[in-house]
């Protein structure tokens, strides 16, 4: 498969190598020292046991036109990031070429081939000019929900920490010859992409702990460890939760796994910073939007109220004003 990896940060990078070193044809879209890095030595991968894996064999382009039409467009910059290269996708674009997106959080194409009162409907949270929806017509998209945790070390060079399972599906649960292309290409790089009839459900499931734990950390400095093993940290987390799962249940969505069992996984990550937590501290802009802001539109969408998320949500963003004004 021709594949473009759209952001070479930590899962872009982890995902672009394993395609890479199985026989795939893999173009980076980069920027700057990652991009210089990658175009001079490959991507080097260093799994979670030690093992160095390193994909010389890739291209990297800043230029979507030069990199041409793809087979398969994987977008993995973060959900914040997405409308900066929505303009440059197309660029990319053949007749069939499929997208998937691994952001977290709500996705703007949640109510996009899906039946329901909400139907065709953009989550502005994450969409507010509608850009994404435009350039990245939902009917090339097939969602994915990203498990695996890596960092970026150094330009061109990721560090797995745990995790391989990328599941996928299409918008409206169908098994397509195109999903089952994209499940088998994960699959031969040695991921687990089993593809899902309910894609929305998963993503749910991720983001009950994404938009918990991520916003609690930012503000509180703490690890998962920490934050589940701290009474009230920990009955905060339940209690967000809890308004999460009554938005959800109203959009037909149920957790397979209880609040409590949820919280239990996360405590023994143990000492883990969250993301959220690893963006403050290096300076850059925090991921609000679609973890909270978008559970909050569809709070409002769905009439459920939500305190607690909205005074999280308002505590995070007064904390990342700095971030986001650039100062």
């Amino acid at each position: 498969m021709k594949i473009a990896i759209v952001g070479a940060g930590a899962v872009g990078g982890y995902v672009g190598v394993k395609l890479a070193l199985a026989g795939e044809e893999v173009t980076f879209l980069a920027r700057g020292a990652n991009l210089e890095a990658i175009r001079s030595r490959g991507v080097k991968l260093i799994m979670n046991d030690g093992t160095e894996l390193v994909a010389d064999n890739v291209k990297a382009t800043a230029d979507y036109a030069a990199a041409g039409s793809q087979d398969l467009v994987i977008l993995a910059v973060k959900a914040h990031q997405v409308e900066s290269v929505a303009h440059a996708l197309p660029g990319l674009f053949g007749p069939q070429t499929s997208v998937v997106t691994m952001q977290n959080g709500i996705p703007y194409w949640y109510f996009h081939r899906q039946a329901g009162a909400f139907e065709g409907r953009c989550v502005t949270a994450v969409d507010p000019r509608g850009v994404c929806v435009q350039q990245i017509p939902p009917a090339r998209v097939i969602g994915c929900v990203v498990y695996p945790a890596a960092v970026l070390e150094a330009p061109g060079i990721i560090r797995h920490i745990e995790g391989d399972r990328f599941p996928v599906g299409e918008l409206d649960g169908a098994s397509s010859a195109r999903v089952q292309a994209v499940s088998a290409c994960l699959t031969r790089a040695g991921l687990q992409a089993p593809v899902l009839d309910n894609i929305r459900a998963e993503i749910w499931l991720k983001l009950w702990g994404n938009m918990t734990f991520n916003p609690i950390s930012a503000l509180t400095r703490a690890t998962l460890s920490e934050i589940c093993q701290y009474p009230p940290t920990r009955s905060l987390a339940a209690a967000m939760m809890a308004e999460a799962q009554s938005v959800a249940n109203k959009l037909g969505i149920t957790f397979r796994v209880p609040i409590e069992r949820r919280i239990a996984g996360a405590e023994r990550v143990g000492r883990h910073k969250t993301s959220m937590l690893q963006d403050l501290e290096a300076g850059r802009a925090l991921e609000i939007d679609a973890l909270l802001g978008s559970v909050l539109e569809l709070a409002r969408m769905t009439e459920t109220p939500v305190p607690t998320l909205e005074a999280v949500h308002a505590l995070t963003t007064l904390l990342a004003k700095p971030l986001q004004s650039g100062a």
